[in-house]
């Protein structure tokens, strides 16, 4: 990865993570617990939170949105979970068919209020239904994005300059095998979703369980990350958006040290790694060690959730001592016990 290793001034690796399990999903990545966790507390992911807590920045971008495409396994696509936060703080997912629908095609927007007014009276009709709970302001955030252009635009990334979207790249056109697509553009299209107001983007990008041939594997695969990584890292230090938008990179656990007899390396939830970079951290900096086969943390472990409890830190959220209020009012503490990396606040 030669563009990034000109710019790791930019980053930090932290090479102990640590309170993974084989659980070959998403969840632990955009929330900090595992799948087995978050079915006991039903913790909801950070851009949840951030949609709870501080809300949309323009009221027709959603603060939560999650770009992962339709994959082989799709534990790899949840875009993350709003938990207790209830449905009206889940992630927006732009897929095709449902960008196609956020057009109003032959409908005047007189009309589309028309629309709204009927609704209303039928959820007021329906308003003790305990089923319906949170349906209320998906309503209304569905009928905010309608009648704007904002979301839309944001997502088209045909808007930027033709020099800007080469230096992403393409990536692949479909499917990485059970996996999904490796779309560069959809670096591009982050960048552009949180300059239009988005809070949280979540994405997946391809697929990386290389049980056979890992190494032919990466030598492919690897080029379009590093391509489309430091595109998106690059511009968001020549714009200044470093300083307010971190940027983290990472998988649901490690790979085991030793190589199969098929040439490729199994799940290994004991120790893996992560790299971030933005948010006005500390950078320019490796943090913890492996032993020298990588198979356990060394030096300075680091569980997700002190990750976590370091990027809500960097939004101003102290969330290990200030609760966060689920659906019914009840207060709920997250990450208890986690504090942020010293090493970069």
């Amino acid at each position: 990865m030669p563009r990034l290793a000109k710019m790791m001034d930019k980053c930090t690796i932290i090479r102990s993570i640590v309170g993974g399990r084989d659980e070959h999903a998403a969840q632990i990545c955009f929330s900090g617990y595992t799948v087995a966790e978050q079915s006991r507390n039903h913790a909801p992911t950070m851009g949840a939170v951030l949609s709870k807590v501080y809300g949309p920045v323009d009221k027709t971008v959603p603060p939560f949105i999650g770009l992962s495409p339709k994959m082989g396994h799709m534990p790899w696509a949840d875009p993350g979970d709003p938990g207790f936060l209830g449905l009206a703080h889940g992630p927006l997912k732009p897929d095709g068919e449902l960008m196609a629908d956020m057009v109003l095609k032959g409908m005047s927007l007189e009309r589309l209020a028309d629309r709204k007014r009927m609704l209303e009276s039928v959820d007021r009709f329906r308003k003790d239904v305990d089923s319906l709970q949170g349906v209320g302001e998906l309503n209304r955030k569905a009928f905010d994005l309608l009648t704007s252009k904002k979301l839309v635009d944001a997502l088209d990334i045909n808007k930027e300059d033709a020099k800007v979207r080469e230096r992403y790249g393409k990536g692949t056109d479909g499917n990485v095998d059970d996996g999904g697509p490796m779309w560069n553009h959809q670096f591009l299209m982050a960048r552009r979703l949180v300059e239009a107001g988005a809070r949280c983007v979540t994405l997946g990008y391809g697929r990386w369980d290389h049980h056979g041939q890992n190494f032919t594997q990466l030598k492919k695969y690897l080029p379009m990350l590093d391509q489309g990584l430091t595109a998106l890292l690059t511009d968001l230090h020549d714009t200044g958006m470093d300083k307010n938008v971190t940027v983290v990179v990472w998988g649901e656990f490690g790979r085991t040290p030793n190589v199969n007899k098929d040439g490729g390396r199994d799940h290994w939830p004991k120790v893996s790694c992560a790299l971030m970079s933005g948010g006005g951290l500390r950078h320019g900096q490796v943090i913890g060690a492996t032993t020298r086969d990588a198979a356990e943390a060394a030096d300075r472990p680091v569980d997700f959730k002190d990750v976590f409890a370091t990027l809500y830190h960097s939004v101003g959220l102290d969330v290990t001592s200030v609760p966060v209020r689920d659906e019914t009012g009840r207060p709920n503490y997250l990450l208890d016990g986690h504090e942020p990396l010293p090493e970069m606040v």
